[in-house]
């Protein structure tokens, strides 16, 4: 396995961590369930199907699932985006958690391109 697909393993699995605690504070302490369900979902999302793509069985079902990580990362954005709004999370948590959610994407997106651009050089050779 490559360097950046354990990286990205690694860091969708701290930041499912991370999600599932803003989930906890978000329930118990600020007594929000409706988003706060939403976020837990697509947040932990993220990593399951990362950790899905590296079982692929082609590699357009790793694009597949991969892609469904970026979607989910981003989703998981919004959600962040509206409890920072509605002032569920303050200026330093929604930034954390925005900041490692970005990094994911970029990550996913760059794995994403790589892997089509190396998937159209082996058809084109």
């Amino acid at each position: 396995m490559s360097q950046t697909k354990s990286l990205l393993i690694d860091k969708s699995f701290a930041f499912a961590i991370h999600i599932v605690k803003a989930y906890k504070i978000l329930t118990e302490e600020k007594r929000e369930f409706v988003m706060s369900k939403q976020i837990l979902r697509s947040g932990t999302s993220v990593g399951a199907n990362i950790r899905e793509a590296k079982n692929a069985e082609s590699t357009n079902d790793f694009i597949h699932k991969l892609g469904i990580a970026q979607k989910e990362c981003d989703e998981t954005l919004y959600w962040l985006e509206l409890l920072k709004e509605t002032e569920y999370l303050n200026g330093e948590e929604f930034l954390k958690l925005s900041d490692e959610a970005n990094q994911i994407l970029k990550m996913i997106r760059s794995t994403i391109l790589t892997i089509k651009q190396k998937n159209l050089k082996s058809h084109n050779s």
